[in-house]
Parts: C-alpha cells; sequence; structure tokens
C-alpha cells in the first residue's frame, strides 16, 4: 500500500504575498503601472513576477519568491 503526502495548503494569501512583494517593489521602481502581474504557487513557495504588459518594451519588473508559510521574501530580483 501507497501512502500519499499530505496535501498542504499555504497559510499566505496570494493576495498577501503578493502585497508583501508589492511593498518592496514600490520601493525600488517607483512606478508598477507598466508591469503585469504573475503569481503562481510552486513548491510551497509563490512565485511573483512583473513582467513588462507591452512585449515592444524592452527591460523587465522585479521577481519575487514568498515563503508560503510566513509571508517572508525568500529572494527576489529586479531587472532593468
Amino acid at each position: 500500500m501507497s501512502q500519499n503526502p499530505a496535501v498542504t495548503f499555504p497559510t499566505v494569501s496570494p493576495d498577501q504575498a503578493l502585497a508583501n512583494a508589492q511593498r518592496d517593489a514600490l520601493n525600488a521602481y517607483r512606478d508598477l503601472s507598466p508591469y503585469k502581474i504573475v503569481i503562481s504557487l510552486q513548491d510551497d513557495v509563490w512565485h511573483i513576477d512583473y513582467d513588462l504588459a507591452n512585449p515592444k518594451m524592452t527591460g523587465g519588473g522585479p521577481q519575487y519568491v514568498v515563503d508560503a508559510e510566513t509571508g517572508e521574501i525568500v529572494s527576489k530580483r529586479y531587472e532593468q
């Protein structure tokens, strides 16, 4: 008989994770209007990517990994 690992759900909602990342992103970029936000849950962390909404623009926005249990930013990367 095989056992399935327990399904766990994050204690931090995507909105809470986004709010944490957004505070940092606003400090770094000031204006986030050129970006669309993509949020996904992978391996118990939220991935939050700010992608340019206009594909003709060059550069990129910030990218975050947020712990789904604590809401802390685990890593971040800024693209210009």
